[in-house]
């Protein structure tokens, strides 16, 4: 396991956008995000796999987020645009091995969308 420590949350305009960091402290191959609006189950965003590969997104999320990392620095980041107020949630960055699920989690940011 690692330690994850998310940053880059905040409050937007519909429509804006905002970039969310994961800084792991090591090497993970899978890195995803997820987020949990209030009163609803935690669900998956996108993920990636280490030296980039891998990504795949939720259908709520395709074409206006796009996952990225940088393994030289154990970060993935997640750029959102075009946010809308259904994207609320509190933001969670989590990790896995090529053969676990994943089983480090992030402390979460909170993005708010307002109408």
């Amino acid at each position: 396991q690692v330690q994850l420590v998310e940053s880059g949350g905040g409050l937007v305009q519909a429509g804006g956008s905002l970039r969310l960091s994961c800084v792991a402290s090591g090497h993970t191959f899978k890195m995803g995000w997820f987020r949990q609006a209030p009163g609803q189950e935690r669900e998956f965003v996108a993920r990636i796999w280490s030296s980039g590969g891998g990504t795949l997104y939720a259908d709520s999320v395709k074409g206006r987020f796009t996952i990225s990392r940088d393994d030289a620095k154990n970060t993935v980041y997640l750029q959102m645009n075009s946010l809308k107020p259904e994207d609320t949630a509190v933001y969670y960055c989590a990790a896995g091995s090529s053969t676990t699920g994943y089983n480090s989690w992030g402390q979460g940011t909170q993005v708010t969308v307002s109408s």
